[in-house]
């Protein structure tokens, strides 16, 4: 009996030894690969920019940008300028945007030369905690709202369609679905809401979509409040893209291969300034997405810049369209729909029915289509996966020509929001 326990207790050990030491090996190969992938992101400079906020902007050589090192994208030629430019009116028909636009506070200290682009240094600790990447919208199957609130209606007159729930993501949003677009536009209020804890974030952003709903194809821009990604709490101008519903696939900025950027004057990642306070100066980032109908490229716009593209080769349905479009903001946190909630907010902070002055806001939202048109979208459903905690609405005001400008965001917990 002692003899079998002795030997017992042996395994035991060795068993434990060898996971120590695969451990230790696991451990540095982490370490290494992420060493690896530093020194690719961190290219050499032509030129480096301290930032205010203590960024580093390295100027570098277009050419020699990450998303080169794909193999895919070896041979890959860059599109200096789209081959069709749409035109994006207001509602009064002027072209100009209504409202102050926010600029990257980088670009106080200097700019890069022509032939670069600059590219925000990233950091190690920004690669151990948040490997640059969102995580997968797996969908919420503990959802206890009933089924039929889980459908948007568009217009109250297209029918409805099943929005999903993903987990960890709580959304309020200004949706359009069913048609081919091959663009869109908005204005985005620009604030700094709280983010209580890493590796929480908080967005307000324009999404086009094509695919399942858990396995859809996207790309994105924004702003975003992610202390996780950037090492502080300041508001940032960011881009994603993804092919698999953000599984294994995509990342923010120029984390990994994917997005070619051309201008010399945006920096993704950056911090905007200013940002809009309660019932003071409203300042907006001014987005334009849309694909270039020649070589499938989808060209991202910063008010008048036209900052770069997703190639058309890493996408198999957004090659052609997408099939919906969304305005809005999304908060990350594991303590959404439980109690307590996170206190992460989304938007300025204030609920959506504060309006103008106090909630953020995205106004102009347009689509384009084949039409080379744009044009505010024909159907649009509002939807909130927790109206307690951040709300929507797409507000008219004065007579029923005006226009509608889409309200979101909210505290997060909070007395309705416990």
């Amino acid at each position: 009996m002692e003899k079998s326990l002795s030997k017992l207790l042996l395994l035991i050990l060795l068993c434990l030894l060898s996971n120590g030491v695969n451990g230790k090996a696991k451990a540095r190969n982490y370490r290494s690969e992420i060493n690896r992938r530093l020194k690719l992101l961190n290219k050499p400079a032509v030129k480096t920019i301290k930032s205010e906020d203590g960024d580093v902007i390295a100027c570098v050589d277009i050419y020699r940008q990450p998303a080169f090192d794909h193999p895919a994208l070896k041979n890959h030629t860059i599109q200096m300028q789209p081959s069709f430019i749409p035109s994006i009116e207001t509602p009064n028909g002027e072209h100009e945007n209504s409202r102050p636009v926010v600029s990257q506070l980088w670009k106080k200290r200097g700019s890069c030369p022509k032939g670069t682009i600059p590219i925000r240094r990233i950091r190690r600790r920004e690669l151990l905690r948040t490997n640059g990447r969102k995580s997968p919208e797996r969908l919420d199957r503990t959802n206890k709202t009933a089924s039929q609130d889980r459908f948007m209606y568009l217009n109250s007159t297209k029918g409805s369609i099943l929005y999903p729930t993903p987990e960890n993501r709580s959304t309020a949003v200004l949706m359009t679905y069913g048609y081919n677009y091959i663009g869109a536009s908005g204005e985005i209020n620009v604030w700094n809401p709280r983010v209580e804890k890493l590796p929480e974030f908080t967005t307000a952003q324009i999404w086009l979509k094509n695919g399942e709903v858990n396995n859809f194809e996207s790309v994105e821009a924004g702003w975003t409040v992610h202390p996780a990604e950037y090492s502080d709490a300041r508001t940032r101008f960011f881009v994603y893209w993804t092919v698999d519903g953000y599984k294994k696939t995509g990342c923010f900025d120029l984390t990994c291969y994917g997005f070619v950027q051309t201008s010399t004057e945006i920096a993704l990642g950056g911090a905007v300034d200013p940002g809009s306070s309660s019932f003071q100066q409203q300042y907006v980032l001014p987005i334009n997405i849309f694909m270039d109908p020649t070589t499938t490229n989808w060209w991202l716009v910063f008010h008048d810049i036209y900052v770069g593209y997703w190639p058309g080769s890493l996408f198999s349905l957004l090659k052609h369209s997408a099939t919906s479009v969304e305005w809005g903001g999304q908060v990350y946190s594991v303590n959404v729909r439980k109690t307590p909630h996170t206190k992460t907010a989304m938007g300025s902070g204030y609920d959506a029915e504060e309006l103008f002055g106090l909630a953020c806001f995205i106004g102009q939202p347009r689509i384009l289509d084949y039409s080379k048109s744009y044009k505010y979208p024909t159907f649009v459903g509002i939807w909130k996966d927790e109206y307690n905690c951040y709300s929507a609405v797409n507000y008219k005001a004065g007579n029923a020509n005006d226009e509608a400008t889409f309200f979101f965001g909210g505290p997060g917990q909070s007395y309705r929001c416990p």
